[in-house]
């Protein structure tokens, strides 16, 4: 098997070869067939703080993948050779994959079976890869925010987790409401029928929405989020484009407004996506690689060349 190893920071992904894995009770052999590329993982190769969260070096990089099961350990249940699968990026163990063990920016993967969740066979391997991370956070975003058909959604960030989350509160039948300063972005809300797109977070103001979630985080974003929420409405953040925020909490208090962090998400949240994948309605901004080309889709994530999601198809 070929895999991309991380070894250090700023230490450019090395492309190596190793013996297959031999499958161990518990676990199955995944042969995979896509990979999703992150801004975690362009993070973790330049800033040294994310050392904390790696586990024996080097280690197979890439946290976001989807393939077939090609072996199956002692013990394991509910799956066989052959079945599409998706990887959860945690263990139930809560080891990290492609941090504390082996990940998916390789042709083969072993994990846990308690990570897979099935595929339906209507959905491609790249949206199957896209859903282990991206849609997972996206859903539980909404869902944990409590969206339901008729509510009033703000939606601020329309990248590659926000178009996700847009497009899911619509179909929940939700009226959402797009905010994001490049006009391209805007232009891409309208298509996954928000029922308006605006520039600035303000405009949001009349509109009273029960639940914003802030896939920016700029800080600022998140204060005028609370500034334009309606009474007892709740704030969802999950963008981390910058780790502090100052609010004004007079209006948290006198708006009885709440305001949550979300992160990941459950195997029931990438089912979810699956099923709405499979519906044929959800239809993401996404482009495709070759595995040989993953260290540089890294850098194009870096300089921010990529629309919506990146995918490495692994053949």
């Amino acid at each position: 098997m070929k895999g991309w190893e991380f070894t250090d920071t700023n230490v450019s992904l090395k492309l190596v070869e190793k013996p297959d894995p031999i499958v161990l009770p518990g676990e199955v052999v995944v042969d995979v067939k896509a990979a999703g590329l992150c801004h975690t993982d362009v993070s973790a190769l330049e800033d040294p703080g994310w050392k904390a969260l790696f586990g024996e070096l080097p280690v197979i990089f890439g946290h976001e993948c989807a393939g077939i099961i090609s072996a199956i350990g002692e013990n394991v249940t509910g799956f066989k050779v052959g079945d599409r699968v998706g990887v959860h990026p945690i263990t139930k163990a809560g080891e990290y994959i492609g941090f504390q063990r082996d990940g998916g920016y390789a042709t083969k993967i072993m994990v846990p079976a308690d990570t897979l969740v099935p595929i339906p066979d209507s959905v491609g391997f790249d949206l199957g890869a896209m859903a282990t991370d991206a849609g997972m956070t996206s859903y539980q975003s909404i869902r944990v925010g409590g969206a339901k058909e008729g509510m009033k959604v703000g939606i601020i960030g329309i990248g590659g987790l926000g178009q996700l989350a847009t497009r899911a509160a619509v179909l929940k039948g939700c009226e959402v409401y797009a905010v994001d300063v490049n006009p391209e972005a805007r232009a891409l809300a309208k298509t996954l029928g928000v029922k308006e797109a605006f520039e600035n977070i303000s405009d949001l103001e009349p509109i009273e929405c029960e639940l914003i979630v802030d896939f920016a985080g700029f800080g600022e974003t998140t204060s005028q989020a609370l500034d334009v929420i309606r009474k007892f409405g709740t704030i969802v953040v999950v963008g981390m484009g910058k780790l502090e925020s100052n609010i004004n909490t007079y209006n948290l208090i006198l708006k009885q407004a709440k305001i949550i962090g979300s992160n990941g998400g459950t195997h029931q949240d990438i089912a979810e996506m699956y099923k709405l994948f499979a519906t044929g309605k959800l239809n993401p901004q996404y482009s495709t690689i070759s595995f040989e080309e993953i260290p540089e889709g890294l850098e194009r994530l870096k300089r921010g060349e990529v629309k919506g999601r990146l995918v490495a198809l692994v053949d």
